[in-house]
């Protein structure tokens, strides 16, 4: 077991479902830099405006980038709550990129209308959609790439203890 993991305990959902999957990534011959461009790349993906999206996104990006679709899907679960936050933030500075007035968003209101009339309700709020989108676009690389540069020295220190805990293992 490794060092630095000895803390969290071993039945911890934290422990279950993220870091022994990752850890396993990086002992199975990822690179600790294709692991944190997975990481980044889902990270932005599960951030994106549009619910419902991310987990087809991520699976897109990861056939088309050639990425791990284990990182790119926990960074999508990890992303998830995020996503919420930040949708009326992406619409926001999207509705100040395009000078556009605020539309409201009660979000009450917002399932009401798409539940009674789906397509009035496209029509309605799709710019609003556009603005989002817009400003989630313009946030992706810098996101992304402040993902990937923080993430990028913690996933190579893991790696080192993996390979260090590995040689000194019996055999």
């Amino acid at each position: 077991m490794n060092p630095s993991l000895h803390h969290i305990p071993r039945s911890s959902w934290w422990r279950r479902r993220i870091v022994d999957p990752l850890a396993r990534q990086l002992t199975q011959g990822l690179s600790p830099e294709r692991l944190a461009l997975a990481l980044a790349i889902g990270g932005v993906v599960a951030v994106n405006p549009f619910l419902g999206t991310t987990t087809v996104a991520c699976f897109a990006a990861g056939v088309a980038l050639r990425l791990n679709q284990p990182a790119l899907q926990i960074a999508n679960l990890l992303g998830a709550p995020l996503q919420l936050v930040l949708l009326v933030p992406w619409v926001r500075a999207g509705e100040w990129l395009y000078r556009a007035d605020p539309m409201p968003l009660n979000p009450a209101l917002l399932v009401e209308q798409f539940v009674a009339a789906p397509s009035q309700f496209l029509e309605r709020f799709g710019t609003s959609g556009v603005h989002a989108a817009t400003a989630w676009l313009i946030a992706t690389p810098l996101l992304g790439a402040a993902l990937y540069f923080a993430l990028r020295p913690l996933l190579r220190a893991l790696s080192n203890q993996l390979a260090r805990s590995r040689a000194l293992a019996p055999s």
